[in-house]
């Protein structure tokens, strides 16, 4: 039986790193997971069980903390980059590289009127920055996102004139409870991108837009939220957004002899509905 090797790849995953930058009276901090990804020449390993091509993934690992080290990891985007970089010039067998990135805020503890200048407190939100970069030999890409963006808003959100069948039972939602978690990721174009303003300014406006816009589905807001973004910023080609309905249930006071304008909401995880979609330049 004649067996061939078809696509292959490895790496590490999970590399963590707390990058300390100090200046004199301050110090900054960034909390990051690293995930490498290599694919080239690596048929020998398989089937001839020989690692000369083989980068260990502990290499994988010291070379992030080697290359933290040499620049201040101010935006997740350039240092994936600088990454990218050193294993695509010291590795003649990679023909593909993929680094995902995850950044991890924390904020500074208050001291009197100001921020304290080297004592922090972790952000109660599960929110993340994130990047995933592909490189080859002859260009690359580079995705951002932001995961776990709580967002929810009490007015201006109906559902209503939805199809109905033999088993539907849900009323008509008017001015209820609207609440999502956006995971989003954009494909940048272009050069020279200053990615952290850009990544600042985008998350900005996927929360303005949420704020503001006349809900009548969650579809409907995540089409105007992608909307916002590609009309607003030139740099994004395309967005891709993922938003699962967090639902808010009106709780039944009238056992207690009570009413419940829209005041008191049981929430629920599950089950929750699911809205995915990618908005892209014409």
């Amino acid at each position: 039986m004649a067996v061939k090797l078809a696509e292959n790849n490895y790496g590490e995953f999970r590399i963590r790193l707390l990058r300390v930058i100090r200046q004199e009276g301050r110090h900054d901090i960034k909390e990051l997971a690293a995930g490498i990804q290599f694919e080239g020449d690596f048929e020998s390993a398989h089937t001839r069980a020989d690692n000369k091509k083989i980068l260990p993934t502990d290499t994988m690992k010291n070379s992030v903390y080697t290359i933290a080290r040499q620049y201040p990891v101010e935006a997740v985007e350039d240092f994936a980059l600088h990454l990218i970089d050193h294993f695509l010039t010291y590795n003649d067998q990679i023909s593909r590289v993929q680094i995902e990135m995850a950044e991890y805020p924390w904020s500074r503890i208050p001291h009197g009127a100001k921020p304290h200048a080297f004592a922090f407190s972790r952000a109660s939100s599960p929110e993340r920055r994130t990047a995933t970069l592909v490189a080859t030999r002859t260009g690359t890409t580079i995705r951002a996102g932001i995961q776990s963006l709580d967002v929810l808003k009490t007015a201006e959100s109906t559902f209503d004139g939805f199809l109905r069948d033999p088993y539907t039972t849900l009323k008509a939602q008017l001015d209820g409870v609207l609440a999502t978690t956006i995971q989003a990721d954009w494909l940048y174009e272009g050069d020279e991108l200053e990615f952290s303003p850009l990544w600042h300014g985008i998350r900005q406006t996927l929360l303005e837009t949420f704020a503001e816009h006349d809900s009548k589905s969650l579809q409907h807001t995540l089409y105007a939220i992608g909307e916002a973004v590609l009309a607003t910023f030139d740099a994004i080609r395309e967005i891709h957004l993922l938003l699962p309905g967090k639902h808010f249930d009106l709780v039944d006071l009238a056992p207690f002899g009570m009413d419940n304008p829209g005041e008191v909401f049981l929430p629920i995880d599950e089950p929750y509905a699911l809205i995915e979609a990618t908005l892209r330049r014409d």
